[in-house]
């Protein structure tokens, strides 16, 4: 991608911010940054993982979020603060989004986020042809770890840093924390359970999702950490409004479903992959 077009992404991602409370859509940002709506669309799409109108409602019901737990406002106050008509409308979507009404939030109190501010980093290149470096994460890497969760956090429901950062220590003590790097940028972290054949917490830098990093991180895990053996995950069920991917990557990965589960609340699905002798996922 050319750096033009990386730097009007990045504007568009700062109008964004500074205009959350108003009534934007594709056609006013692309506007703001003076490019084509559907060039907009697809080279935004491709950079943050989701298109506008995914960033700007996430967004919203984030700062939503955030003033349900640490404001006195009322909630047809943060429904109008939202961009939502109604009351009824932000209950509607915010239910979808959240599983709980916005009332049942505030009361439980926990803040977490749909979708943080996007850092656009500095574009990758075309092909994912070079190998990555991948190794065991050390105490070093929490900050670089956590900056880089800030990241994925769309994928991870109930997503809380104190309660990440405190498993993420426990993962390390025991060198079951990879990271995967393309020179000095994380574009992908893993935490995995050996003895229960489980892969905890699996992602990937989302301008890295369409280079192929996901294949070949999972490749590693698969075959130089659990030889081939069955490995679960567990991701949104199917039909989730909050789902921006994820559950569909991990089935082109090779990952077939198993049982519904609920964790931390929150309804989620366990998936698997069977491989075969030699550690290949089956077809």
């Amino acid at each position: 991608m050319e750096y033009h077009t990386t730097q009007r992404i990045a504007e568009a991602i700062a109008f964004i911010e500074a205009h959350l409370q108003e009534k934007i859509v594709l056609e006013t940002v692309a506007d703001a940054v003076h490019y084509s709506k559907y060039h907009l669309h697809r080279m935004f799409t491709d950079a943050v993982g989701i298109t506008v109108h995914d960033y700007i409602q996430r967004r919203r019901l984030t700062e939503a979020a955030r003033l349900l737990t640490d404001s006195q406002k009322s909630i047809m106050d943060i429904s109008l603060c939202a961009g939502y008509e109604s009351q009824q409308a932000f209950t509607s979507i915010f239910k979808a989004m959240y599983k709980q009404t916005p009332l049942t939030y505030r009361k439980n109190g926990k803040f977490y986020p749909l979708q943080l501010a996007f850092p656009l980093h500095r574009w990758p290149e075309d092909s994912f042809s070079l190998k990555p470096e991948i190794a065991c994460a050390v105490p070093a890497d929490i900050p670089g770890w956590m900056e880089f969760a800030s990241l994925v956090i769309d994928g991870f429901p109930c997503f809380e840093a104190s309660a990440h950062m405190a498993c993420l220590k426990g993962y390390m003590a025991h060198q079951s924390a990879l990271i995967m790097r393309r020179r000095e940028t994380i574009i992908g972290a893993a935490a995995f359970t050996y003895a229960a054949g489980s892969i905890d917490f699996f992602a990937i830098h989302p301008q890295y999702r369409r280079q192929g990093a996901a294949g070949v991180f999972l490749d590693y895990i698969s075959n130089r950490i659990f030889n081939g053996r069955e490995i679960s995950i567990t991701t949104f069920r199917e039909g989730d409004r909050a789902d921006v991917g994820q559950r569909a990557q991990y089935k082109l990965l090779g990952f077939q479903e198993s049982e519904l589960l609920t964790e931390f609340g929150y309804p989620t699905q366990r998936l698997v992959l069977r491989q075969g002798k030699e550690g290949a996922p089956h077809a």
